[in-house]
């Protein structure tokens, strides 16, 4: 049931909790041989629950600790042994795991509203953050939902970390205590996490692309999808010129509520939830002050990651425009934005959902890259004449509408390969168009 967010903490909700609120170890000690464990994903990581299951784990055989977007480090004594690791999107505490074989990845890339996907529906325990709960008994997921709900109502134990600090986001983003076995309270201060900083000609690449398409393919009125990457995710600051944007996406990018409070995003042509900001959870690292606005605001709202990203949904939102992130468009515009070769680097998330729901619904799809990277002190082209063997094509070329790196803005909607690789070696890099021109020739003769 979708609610508006109650911002009335109950001041007694430790006395109301009573002997279910436990130590992390206590509740820890619930964990048996043979569990398998799903854990709430990003900065909804329980993080004092995930050192208790650490330290709980060697007196245990037998568990798989599925944990996607991990902020917690699972390189831990037992691993492969006492227990196994898996998740549907890769992070930096963990990516060498999965690229050593050491971890298990489960592709995921498909949601059904009301559905677990398959990968996720036979897990016995559930543990995730949520806030303290309200006069009614009822605590949020806070910023982030993505499967809270459904996952707690498929586990036979949930254990909820209550974060004293979380806000309260309206939607489908809150569970009754009652559902809910054992509470803990986070009692520590979070590590402080910061993501490497791009240089002066990234920054500037980043400007360029964001700047481009913001003029160029979001015009006012405009209902958008904002995929999470160093890119695609900088791109808010860029509209705030715009009239009247909407917002339905799956990850609310930084910089979304300055865009609310100054008038910019305001869903009045929404056609899906007009009014509102809608999305499963907002991009880690969002800054405090924008979460703090967000608490409380009745103009956000947060749903399950498989309503938010049921390509019949999308759909629905007719003219929807989404942009996402890419690490290499190949000539006929097939994307990978998930893996180096086979070594995952992230994982599908939603971006293949949105590119199709969009299409679908008479929308329009635009990759946004650097036309190259740095890579061990070599400039190298993100436009490719064709994906690294083992690549995982995240965006089919025939969902795929635009592309744009710093040199321009390649449109592929209606063009064959011939017209696909002179958009697409238009804006490459000058150093690699006469090398790309070439490969064109020797893989489709012209």
């Amino acid at each position: 049931m979708a609610t508006a967010p109650r911002s009335s903490i109950a001041r007694d909700w430790r006395a109301r909790l009573g002997d279910r609120l436990v130590s992390a170890e206590e509740a820890a000690s619930h964990i048996k041989s043979g569990d398998r464990i799903c854990l709430s994903i990003a900065q909804a990581t329980p993080y004092l629950m995930c050192s208790a299951l650490a330290a709980r784990l060697m007196e245990t055989e037998d568990v798989l600790v599925y944990h996607s977007a991990a902020a917690f480090d699972w390189n831990l004594p037992g691993l492969g042994e006492r227990f196994r690791l898996e998740s549907h999107y890769v992070s930096p505490y963990d990516r060498a795991i999965y690229a050593e074989g050491r971890a298990d990845f489960t592709p995921v890339a498909y949601y059904r509203e009301g559905h677990l996907p398959p990968s996720m529906e036979d897990f016995n325990v559930f543990i995730l953050t949520v806030s303290p709960p309200d006069d009614d008994g009822y605590v949020n997921f806070g910023e982030v939902q993505i499967m809270s709900k459904l996952l707690a109502r498929n586990a036979d134990l949930v254990i909820a970390e209550i974060d004293p600090k979380s806000i309260r986001v309206g939607g489908d983003n809150q569970i009754h205590v009652s559902e809910i076995d054992w509470f803990v309270e986070r009692s520590i201060e979070l590590p402080e996490v910061t993501l490497p900083q791009p240089s002066e000609e990234e920054k500037r690449v980043i400007d360029t692309v964001c700047a481009m398409v913001a003029k160029e393919l979001v015009p006012d009125r405009a209902t958008i999808q904002i995929g999470v990457g160093s890119m695609s995710g900088a791109i808010m600051p860029h509209f705030a010129n715009h009239h009247d944007l909407g917002m339905q996406t799956e990850i609310v990018p930084h910089y979304t509520a300055p865009l609310v409070r100054d008038g910019v995003l305001t869903g009045k042509y929404k056609k899906l939830f007009p009014g509102l900001v809608v999305g499963s959870g907002f991009a880690p690292l969002t800054p405090r002050e924008e979460l703090e606005f967000v608490d409380g605001d009745p103009r956000f709202h947060l749903y399950d990651f498989n309503l938010t990203d049921d390509i019949r949904l999308i759909a629905r939102e007719e003219g929807l425009i989404a942009i996402n992130n890419a690490l290499s468009v190949d000539l006929t515009g097939q994307a990978n934005s998930e893996s180096l070769g086979p070594a995952m680097y992230t994982g599908t998330g939603g971006q293949t959902a949105f590119v199709v729901g969009a299409s679908l619904g008479g929308g329009k799809t635009i990759l946004v890259t650097p036309s190259s990277s740095i890579v061990k002190g070599e400039r190298v082209s993100r436009i490719v004449a064709s994906l690294a063997p083992g690549s995982i094509v995240t965006a089919p070329r025939t969902f795929v509408h635009h592309v744009a790196t710093e040199y321009g803005i390649a449109t592929l909607k209606g063009k064959s390969i011939r017209g696909r690789v002179n958009e697409l070696i238009a804006i490459a890099h000058p150093d690699f168009r006469s090398e790309l021109r070439a490969e064109a020739k020797r893989l489709y003769n012209f």
